[in-house]
């Protein structure tokens, strides 16, 4: 019976990797979205700064992270590279921002950041920019 099953579908492995980049990425792209429009105000930058690099340093590595490398995390394009600093900014979010505030406040940065995890060991799957790429290099071999 499939539901007990532990062997590896490859196809569906992809599948649900697809499903977990998409989600995880548009669910990121929001937040990095209203940290965009929080730049685009105008006035001053109102950001916490938990490594000592400025508000506007901070929020501008904030965005990139969120927005940039969430939607190359969507296409599955350069997915392991991308997600480096998806990764270090839950960390920050997690341990740094949130330290004080207990698991409430963590525990949406912890699943992204096991999330991201995840995706750092496994890659994006077939069904991503990156599996094309790997195809047609394996092609030429």
């Amino acid at each position: 019976m499939w539901i007990f099953s532990s062997s590896i579908d490859k196809k569906m492995n992809s599948l649900a990797l697809l499903i977990l980049r998409t989600v995880m990425g548009v669910l990121m792209l929001t937040h990095g979205l209203m940290k965009f429009d929080m730049l685009l105000a105008g006035g001053p930058i109102k950001f916490p700064d938990p490594i000592g690099l400025g508000a506007t340093a901070s929020l501008m590595l904030a965005i990139f992270a969120e927005v940039v490398c969430s939607a190359l995390l969507i296409l599955g394009l350069a997915t392991r590279l991308v997600l480096i600093p998806l990764i270090i900014t839950m960390l920050v979010v997690v341990f740094i921002v949130h330290a004080p505030d207990g698991l409430e406040k963590q525990e949406l940065g912890a699943l992204y950041l096991a999330a991201y995890v995840l995706l750092l060991i496994t890659g994006s799957g077939r069904y991503s920019i990156d599996g094309l790429i790997n195809k047609r290099k394996k092609r030429r071999y």
